[in-house]
Parts: C-alpha cells; sequence; structure tokens
C-alpha cells in the first residue's frame, strides 16, 4: 500500500517539477574551432549596426572564466575593471590600446566595472595581429584607434580570492 501511495504522489507532480530534477546541468563551452571563430567573425561583421563601434560574442565558458570574441570596427570607450585583469590576444587587425592614465568622463557601469569616453595620459600602444596584452586590475584602458578593423579574444581574470561571476 505504501508504495502504491508513493507512485500515487509521484504521478501528481507536476512536469515541470520532474523535468527540474532530471534535466542535466549546462556543459560549460571549453573548444571551439577556428572554423567557428571564423564564423564568428563573419557574423559580427554582418550583424554589427553602423553605430555599434564594438560586438563582443562568448566563444569559451569555464567558470569563473569567459573567452569573448571582440570585434571591433570603431573606437568605444575606455574601461576600468576593478577586480580582474583582463588578457587580449589580437586575432586580426591592428589599432592603439592606451592603458593607464585617468579615465575622463567615468560612469559606473556596475558595482565592479567603470567606463569613460576616453584616457588622459597613459601609455600608447600599437598592437596588431598575434599580440597578447595583460592589462592589470584597476587600469584604465582605451582601444583609442582602430586601423579598419581589430578583432581581439578577450578574457577577465578575476582576481585570487574573488567570488565567480
Amino acid at each position: 500500500m505504501r508504495t502504491a501511495v508513493i507512485v500515487f504522489a509521484v504521478g501528481l507532480m507536476p512536469g515541470s517539477v520532474l523535468a527540474q530534477q532530471t534535466a542535466p546541468a549546462a556543459q560549460p563551452k571549453t573548444f571551439v574551432s577556428s572554423a567557428d571563430v571564423t564564423a564568428l567573425i563573419a557574423k559580427a561583421r554582418a550583424t554589427r549596426k553602423p553605430d555599434q563601434a564594438n560586438l563582443a560574442q562568448p566563444l569559451l565558458q569555464l567558470a569563473p572564466y569567459t573567452a569573448n570574441l571582440e570585434y571591433r570596427a570603431g573606437v568605444a570607450n575606455g574601461a576600468v575593471h576593478e577586480k580582474e585583469a583582463e588578457m587580449f590576444y589580437v586575432v586580426e587587425g591592428a589599432g592603439t590600446l592606451i592603458t593607464g592614465g585617468k579615465l575622463t568622463g567615468e560612469t559606473r557601469t556596475n558595482a565592479e566595472n567603470l567606463s569613460g569616453s576616453g584616457i588622459e595620459g597613459g601609455k600608447s600602444q600599437r598592437v596588431a595581429k598575434g599580440d597578447f596584452i595583460m592589462v592589470p586590475e584597476n587600469t584604465p584602458h582605451w582601444f583609442s584607434a582602430i586601423e579598419g578593423s581589430l578583432t581581439l579574444m578577450s578574457i577577465h581574470l578575476p582576481r585570487a580570492g574573488s567570488p565567480a561571476r
């Protein structure tokens, strides 16, 4: 009799509750092929709006890390990530990156990030295909010039001991 009651009770549970209990967890995305990257770049070129300077798309995700593909066809805002370093790899194109200095027109975008219209001072560095750049946490950075377009892989690296995003 107890078995019949349990089976009956389970039979009354809404399907969504059972589905939630048995649905597999989302798998992290840990591989992207060269063909996938090429397709993402083509998609960015095709879908970017004329007034959109930067279009970012996720490449890989394994908490707390996310690698993004950034397609830049114009100058966007500068940024400061207060609790994360940011590493860039230039996939194609070229431009000028300014690091350090002070954000101009600074606004808070969220609890851990600032944005600004540019940077006063700082160090200017031309970057091109194949270059790696590490921007330490709490450091203003801004791509102040884009030569045609600039495609980057960017990874935010949380400070040791910071909670996962």
